[in-house]
Formats: C-alpha cells, sequence, structure tokens
C-alpha cells in the first residue's frame, strides 16, 4: 500500500498547491472532493495538449515535475557537483523512493484519473512536441529503473547534462518583466533549423562553428558580430546554433532592441547558471541621435565586472558599424598637414571593434543563387526540370527583392504550395 507522506523535502508540493501529494492522493482514492479531483484532471489534460501527448500522461507529467523543479538537489546536479556519499544525495532518496512508487500506481484505484494511463487525443495523427518527445523517451527509461538507486542516477545524469527547468527543456529564451522582476520565458516554437540546412557560407558557418564551440570547451572566445546584406543567412546561422549545440549545453537569449536596456540584468540572472549562453541582439543599429550604444559597448569590453566565460554576445546588423553616421559628425576633424579621424567617427566606430569577431554575409551571385535554389528544391522534393526551376527563380527574384537565400527559401515555400494545389485539384 503506497504511504502518502505529508511533504516532501526537496520536490514539496509540486504543481499541487495548495494541497500537495498527501491530500490530492487522499481524494483521488476516496472521491470525497470534485474540485480537487476536476482540478487535477483539468490539469493533466493541459499538460497533455500543451506537449501534444498520449499514452500514460501520469507518467509522463511526474517526469515532467522532476525535468523543471529546481531545488537544491537538481541544482547542484546540474553544476555536475556529483557524489555517492553526499548528504544531499541520501536526503533526497526519500522523495525519489516515493515518486518512483507513483510511477508503479495502480491507477484504476484512483476513479477517473484511469483515463490518463492510455491518453487518446483527439486528434490520432498528432505528433509530440520537441520537448513532449524528451519527456517521452526520460519517462521511459525511468519507468525501467528497478531500484529507487537507479531512478536517482537516471536522473543525476539527466540534469548534469541538460539541467533542470526551463533551461533544460529549451533552446531560447525572451525576456519577461513583471512588476519590475525580471524572468526568462521559453520561446516554446523555436525555429528548427542546422547549419547543414545552410546552403552555402561555408566560410561563415566555419568560423561561426569554431568560436562556439571554442567557448562550450571552456577555452576563449569572442563576441561576435554578423553584418551584411539582408536574407544572407545571419539570423538563421544563430538559429543553427541552437539546433546544433542545445546537447552541450548553449542556451539563447533574444534581447529585443527595446530590452537591451536590460542586458546587465540578463548577464547576472544566467551567470549564476551552468549552461553557456548566447545572448542574442538582432538586427543591431542605432540611429544618430540614440546613445545608448555606449552603454552595450560598456558592457562588451571595459567594464569594471569580469566578463562571465559562461556567457558571449552575439549580434546581427545590415550595417558594418551599426551607428548611422552623419556629415557632422566630421565637423571636429583637424587639419594639420595630416587629416585626423573626428573624435565623434572613432567614438562611433569603436561599437564594431568590441565585437571580437565580424563575418561578412555577402548576397550570393547568379550561380551562388540557382545553386541554392536547386538544393532546396532536392531537399523539399520539388517535381521541376532544372531549366524551368532556373527560368521560375530568375523570375521570382526580379520580382521578390532580388538573389538571397530568403528570396530562395521564399521562392520554393511558393512551389511546395502550388504543388500541393495541384495535387488537391
Amino acid at each position: 500500500m503506497l504511504k502518502y507522506p505529508t511533504d516532501l523535502l526537496f520536490f514539496h508540493d509540486t504543481a499541487l498547491q495548495p494541497k500537495g501529494w498527501h491530500e490530492t492522493l487522499s481524494v483521488l482514492r476516496d472521491h470525497k472532493d470534485n474540485a480537487a479531483v476536476n482540478a487535477l484532471l483539468r490539469h493533466l489534460v493541459t499538460f497533455a495538449t500543451d506537449f501534444s501527448l498520449s499514452g500514460n500522461i501520469w507518467q509522463y507529467w511526474l517526469t515532467y515535475i522532476l525535468m523543471t523543479h529546481e531545488n537544491p538537489f537538481t541544482l547542484a546536479c546540474e553544476r555536475q557537483q556529483s557524489n555517492d556519499e553526499a548528504t544531499l544525495l541520501k536526503l533526497a532518496e526519500a522523495d525519489f523512493d516515493f515518486i518512483k512508487s507513483l510511477f508503479a500506481l495502480d491507477l484504476h484505484q484512483f476513479g477517473p484519473l484511469q483515463m490518463f494511463h492510455s491518453y487518446q487525443p483527439l486528434n490520432p495523427n498528432m505528433q509530440p512536441t520537441r520537448v513532449g518527445n524528451s519527456i517521452i523517451s526520460l519517462s521511459a527509461d525511468l519507468a525501467e529503473c528497478s531500484t529507487t538507486s537507479d531512478f536517482i542516477k537516471r536522473m543525476s545524469v539527466y540534469y548534469a547534462k541538460f539541467g533542470v527547468g526551463i533551461y533544460g527543456l529549451y533552446k531560447a529564451f525572451r525576456i519577461s518583466e513583471d512588476n519590475k522582476a525580471l524572468s526568462l520565458i521559453p520561446v516554446t516554437d523555436d525555429t528548427d533549423v542546422s547549419f547543414d540546412d545552410l546552403i552555402g557560407l561555408e566560410q561563415q558557418k566555419a568560423i561561426l562553428k569554431e568560436n562556439t564551440e571554442a567557448f562550450l570547451n571552456g577555452f576563449h572566445a569572442n563576441n561576435v558580430l554578423l553584418y551584411g546584406d539582408s536574407g544572407t543567412g545571419k539570423s538563421t546561422s544563430i538559429h543553427a546554433l541552437m539546433h546544433d549545440y542545445f546537447d552541450r549545453g548553449l542556451r539563447l537569449v533574444e534581447l529585443s532592441k527595446q530590452d537591451r536596456k536590460l542586458l546587465p540584468q540578463v548577464l547576472a540572472l544566467t551567470k549564476k547558471r551552468n549552461y553557456h549562453f548566447i545572448i542574442y541582439l538582432d538586427d543591431l543599429s542605432f540611429e544618430e541621435n540614440e546613445s545608448e550604444y555606449k552603454e552595450l559597448k560598456a558592457m562588451l569590453e571595459g567594464a569594471l565586472e569580469k566578463r562571465s566565460d559562461r556567457i558571449l554576445i552575439y549580434a546581427t546588423s545590415n550595417r558594418r558599424h551599426l551607428i548611422r553616421e552623419t556629415w557632422t559628425d566630421r565637423n571636429d576633424m583637424e587639419y594639420q598637414n595630416d587629416i585626423h579621424h573626428s573624435d565623434t567617427m572613432e567614438e562611433k566606430l569603436s561599437l564594431a571593434s568590441r565585437f571580437g569577431i565580424t563575418i561578412y554575409f555577402s548576397k550570393p551571385n547568379a550561380k551562388e543563387y540557382l545553386h541554392i535554389v536547386n538544393k532546396l528544391a532536392e531537399r523539399n522534393k520539388i517535381d521541376l526540370d532544372e531549366k524551368e526551376l532556373n527560368d521560375r527563380a530568375r523570375q521570382w527574384e526580379l520580382r521578390h527583392g532580388g538573389m538571397s537565400g530568403r528570396t530562395a527559401s521564399q521562392l520554393i515555400t511558393w512551389l511546395s504550395g502550388e504543388a500541393g494545389i495541384k495535387n488537391i485539384e
């Protein structure tokens, strides 16, 4: 018979506030509190829907709790501070013993909860989300653990590799301010693109990957500025980092233009976690009358506080020098035999120089553009002969902003939709 603890030491009242494990399981077993039962059922249905799950939702939910609950034990495991004789490990054993027993519950004893043993969604063809697949995989591993010790070891390995909480589940994050409290919220629909999907750009990819791998391996690495023409793969290259290096602990925090003033707080929020963070500044540029670039320049280099070796700043921009220049910037030039740079110009140009690496992305020429189109067509199974495809590509770029990787991708999207409509007809 399962014993219900009044509370757990680490995984206390998880997702069950204010009732906790003891009271929630009691009302489910005894059918005494319909409101409490319905609240839990709604919670499980919402959970299953959010991650597009079917099957044993009860076990998946327990797994999700273990994956996301931040407490002294899970955070210590995230920092890879493992020790089989550690006091924390011994203290956590009772919690894991109880949660393991929940995995083996006969749900038929708990009335309506039995429906979540083999839960079926309305859409039988629904596929789990990326996070949903992670939950399913870990849940299957935990269900096979024969002892509590095995159960703990499996979770310890997970915490060491992926971490705990939202950082362990998601690749990218944005800023949220609630009552002046700063937090990171996950990007749940992140772009699933890898470097293999980027056609061409071999030199640019090699530089970016080499710097990022040095960063992940604990070596010195530089902040990076990716600049050049629009639609040439700058932002996509950043997204590819998330895909290719997520398993190695790389996480991305995207700051919009209005959030950039919060950069110091973001650095403070992330530097204590056992991840490698890239702070991503997309479309970085400043107008003539904006002075916020001075704060960014100080953060990149020269600030009093030592920069964490687990945080880098990667930015994309259409401008090489980031700050709009005007002829008035040259007004303080001195003419004494030689011409000296204006102090105003020097200050504006100095921001770009604070990025240790700058990578230029140029528009493809005609041959490169057609190569990209043909490769994308091949991957997407577009059934056109090469001549017709190339003719369509030339027509498309003339009407849609010129030759670029983005234009090529938009053409393939159009052709895919066109083929789909023809199949329906």
